[in-house]
């Protein structure tokens, strides 16, 4: 067992295709093969099933994923850092959502780099919060910006902010005159919902369920961005969070953000595998983040 092996077995679960890693290591499938079989040789048992669409691992296999995950994980960070300590300057990588760095990090990316031109910053873009822990996990990289949620084996989860939900409007709509509502008004809107397997999603469906709201729809995003566009369009109505920098449009405007202080606000943060080990340029971003968007939420109020 070596340490290509585990480092190429990791990568096969991940993708669940023998050929996809194959292309990403610019070899053979054959190879790639080969270091599936000297893991399985040596631990006695099969450690992936194929299916017809690809592989997944087997209960050994996935026993074996998340030590070696770890491992690797750890020792390329190790690896990095000794290397930043011996020649200096160094890299940040963060995996996020689409859209995270626009709303969350914009103003703390100009401010870090300006304080440390030395330091590359690199963002991996993920679909979902679990997305990101498991990039986080798999893969050589610092931070991960999640909807904080329940505990995940292996990662720390640290919240930097909470975000509380709006309506978002068409300013003709009845709605739009309210100052406020309470999640009994929003029983009739015509729902767009939020990014499917998204955590936000699974937190606003809960609030829904605790509070008895049914609500209809026939429209889902990928995205926030996209649900207020299409709000602003007139096709539905779109329950977010109220994002740092976010300012209600004026009564000339077409869309209003109508608060719901009523709903439990949905908290967003860093998730890394261990605070202690991150290296300082790691640690500096996370922090100025965190200080930029808790400046312009306190300017909001």
């Amino acid at each position: 067992m070596t340490l290509d092996d585990l480092r190429v077995f990791v990568a096969v679960c991940r993708a669940g295709s023998l050929s996809a890693v194959a292309r990403d290591l610019g070899c053979t499938q054959s190879a790639v093969s080969q270091h599936v079989r000297r893991l399985e040789k040596q631990t006695g048992t099969g450690l992936l099933e194929r299916h017809a669409r690809g592989v997944v691992p087997t209960e050994a296999g996935r026993i074996l994923q998340a030590a070696a995950a770890d491992g690797i994980a750890g020792l390329d960070g190790a690896l990095r850092r000794v290397d930043e300590l011996v020649h200096g300057g160094g890299t940040v990588r963060v995996t996020t959502g689409a859209t995270t760095v626009r709303h969350f990090m914009s103003e703390a990316v100009v401010t870090f780099r300006r304080n440390h031109p030395e330091v590359s910053l690199e963002f991996q873009t993920e679909n979902s919060s679990r997305s990101c822990f498991d990039a986080l996990a798999a893969d050589d990289l610092d931070l991960a910006w999640i909807t904080i949620g329940g505990p995940v084996r292996g990662i720390e989860q640290r919240p930097v902010m909470r975000l509380p939900w709006v309506l978002a409007v068409g300013a003709d709509d009845p709605l739009a005159a309210r100052a406020r509502l309470d999640p009994a008004d929003l029983a009739g809107i015509r729902h767009i919902r939020l990014p499917e397997n998204s955590a936000s999603r699974a937190h606003l469906d809960a609030a829904f369920a605790e509070a008895g709201i049914r609500v209809s729809s026939d429209t889902s995003v990928a995205d926030w961005d996209t649900a207020l566009l299409l709000a602003e369009l007139g096709l539905g109505h779109a329950v977010v969070p109220a994002l740092p920098g976010w300012q209600v449009p004026g009564s000339d405007g077409p869309l209003r953000l109508v608060p719901i202080p009523a709903l439990p606000p949905l908290a967003v943060g860093w998730a890394v595998r261990r605070w202690a080990a991150l290296a300082p340029p790691a640690l500096g971003f996370a922090d100025e983040v965190a200080r930029s968007c808790r400046a312009r939420a306190a300017g909001q109020q």
